[in-house]
């Protein structure tokens, strides 16, 4: 046995082992299908009919900088600027590529990364690849914040995400804008779990609130709430020209298919149409915020439609995600080390296509 097969057994007996699941019968309470645009019929017909405007149909070649580049991709990217108020927007395969990318390439020599506790691996990921100091802040703590950032010097970006994927709850995005603007610091927002979900058409939690002009990059991924695949970087022109010459993970990737593109252009056009699934998620939030307030659980305290339920120790959450399934529920337990030893959890993600018996259902398993 070699020291890898070693690695795995040791994941095994600490009942870590990742594998691969296919898709479970029963109650959806762990996709980040948030309003149902994964499966939407109208939405795939939308993409077919969307598809025609592309003349190439099939691969792209090539990089976008060699070439992969198209009039289309261009302007569905000039789309994306308009809807979210920015001058620019670049597209990328994946929210993940686009984090590495946008936050690799911006940490100089002389640039220092400050960084909610909390943000996702993808961001710290983009940090450690570059070459600029790290400093992390407590989590939503304005006050650790501002200390971290009067007492850093040069340049200073400040990177958190507007709903956090594993504790749901909603960064103070007004407050933390403002700490940044009086202290010369450049701020990034990961818009994951916002895009499509707040804002009047889905715009994401800056332009809810108003705050576009504050904020140097929105990373716009539509793998969760939009129910399709990539990610955009939205910002300045300066930024997308920035990204074109120093994103390795843009530069050194081939560029995605003309079906990538019309997915993200059928997709925009759906979201000024969801304000009753927008709605009905609320609703499902509201309702599961009620019986979780009535509820033992040691629950963290979220209104989005991520919901945790802290059960420490690997093998007690798995045994309770286990009991979740044998009643057709899915909800995934969610372990270190994607979390932190003794914050291991159940996570449920609520839709727009949730009931409020189903709801009732999951609290009379857990209770």
């Amino acid at each position: 046995m070699n020291s890898y097969q070693r690695t795995l057994e040791e994941r095994k007996r600490q009942h870590l082992l990742r594998t691969l699941p296919l898709p479970p019968e029963g109650i959806d309470f762990y996709s980040n299908d948030s309003l149902g645009l994964a499966k939407s019929p109208k939405l795939q017909a939308a993409i077919e009919e969307e598809l025609k405007a592309c003349t190439q149909k099939n691969g792209s070649t090539g990089s976008r900088l060699l070439s992969g580049n198209t009039e289309y991709a261009e302007k569905v990217e000039q789309k994306i600027a308009n809807f979210h108020n920015a001058e620019s927007a670049l597209i990328y395969a994946s929210g993940y590529t686009a984090n590495l990318g946008l936050i690799s390439s911006l940490s100089t020599r002389d640039t220092t990364l400050i960084c909610d506790e909390l943000i996702h691996a993808s961001l710290i990921d983009g940090a450690r690849l570059g070459y600029g100091k790290k400093v992390r802040f407590r989590h939503n703590d304005l006050e650790d914040l501002r200390e971290k950032v009067t007492s850093t010097e040069g340049q200073k970006i400040v990177i958190v995400e507007s709903v956090y994927s594993m504790d749901g709850d909603i960064s103070p995005l007004a407050e933390i804008a403002k700490i940044c603007e009086s202290n010369d610091a450049m701020l990034i927002v990961d818009e994951a779990h916002a895009m499509a979900v707040l804002g009047e058409n889905g715009e994401g939690l800056v332009q809810k609130w108003g705050l576009e002009n504050k904020i140097l990059a929105r990373i716009m991924t539509y793998g969760k709430g939009p129910g399709i695949h990539g990610a955009a970087v939205v910002g300045p022109q300066w930024l997308k020209d920035y990204q074109v010459n120093f994103s390795r993970s843009m530069i050194f990737s081939t560029a995605p298919p003309a079906h990538h593109y019309a997915s993200i252009a059928a997709m925009y056009d759906q979201l000024s149409e969801m304000d009753q699934e927008r709605k009905s998620l609320q609703d499902m939030i509201q309702y599961f915020v009620k019986k979780r307030e009535a509820s033992d659980g040691n629950w963290i305290n979220s209104h989005s439609q991520i919901q945790s339920l802290i059960i420490p120790g690997n093998e007690q959450v798995v045994r309770l995600g286990n009991k979740l399934q044998e009643a057709a529920i899915n909800a995934l337990p969610i372990r270190k080390p994607s979390v932190a030893e003794g914050s291991e959890r159940i996570r449920f993600c609520l839709h727009s296509y949730n009931t409020k018996e189903e709801i009732d259902l999951l609290f009379k398993i857990i209770n």
